[in-house]
């Protein structure tokens, strides 16, 4: 009963983004590779940056962590408004984004 009760909560089923490929992770995909060539030229000061294509491979969806001196003293709003700055152009075709950023830790 409360299988059936939950199935038809919305009465739809979940939205999945699918591309249909299969990829292996040892490689970056053309959009990860144009992602993380824009990162880095616009935080050369970064330390990591780190870009995954999570929709499969098709592009539809990136996860970004990029840690840079940048981000010092700015709050993570701010942080996230600099990466959707600086990838503004290849937003557009995407349908969406989960950016993690951070500031290197210091060294003892």
């Amino acid at each position: 009963m409360a299988a059936a009760a939950g199935a038809g909560l919305l009465g739809r089923r979940p939205l999945l983004l699918r591309c249909g490929t299969w990829r292996p992770f040892t490689s970056q995909t053309d959009g990860e590779a144009r992602v993380t060539r824009v990162l880095r030229e616009k935080f050369p000061r970064a330390s990591a940056i780190k870009v995954v294509d999570i929709s499969g491979g098709c592009g539809a969806m990136y996860e970004i962590h990029i840690e840079s001196e940048d981000f010092k003293e700015k709050r993570t709003v701010q942080q996230h408004q600099m990466v959707n700055q600086a990838l503004s152009e290849e937003i557009k075709a995407m349908h969406g984004l989960r950016i993690f950023t951070s500031t290197p830790t210091p060294k003892p």
